[in-house]
């Protein structure tokens, strides 16, 4: 599964890049692990950077948002079985 940089952030999809800019420094400084003893500091501490070098470069940004969008369906066959039996339901007699 891919990390969701967003969710790094603790921010929406419609974030601005001042938003963006601000969560990172307040996250990057929360879990820098010179600052921080968690286990896990240092490994939330690079998934922050990663998540503001993505979110805060238009280009990268614009591909992320792109493919987290191609990716809201895990299984598409499912989702069309699943559209298709609704369709048939509402128009076929019971």
């Amino acid at each position: 599964m891919t990390a969701d940089h967003y969710a790094a952030l603790g921010l929406g999809a419609n974030a601005s890049l001042s938003d963006i800019k601000k969560a990172f420094r307040q996250k990057a400084s929360f879990y820098h692990p010179d600052r921080n003893d968690a286990p896990d500091a240092a490994q939330r501490f690079q998934a922050v950077q990663k998540a503001y070098e993505v979110l805060a470069d238009d280009e990268a940004r614009q591909a992320y948002d792109d493919n987290r969008r191609r990716n809201l369906l895990d299984d598409p066959l499912q989702t069309a079985q699943e559209i298709w039996q609704t369709y048939f339901k509402s128009i076929l007699p019971s």
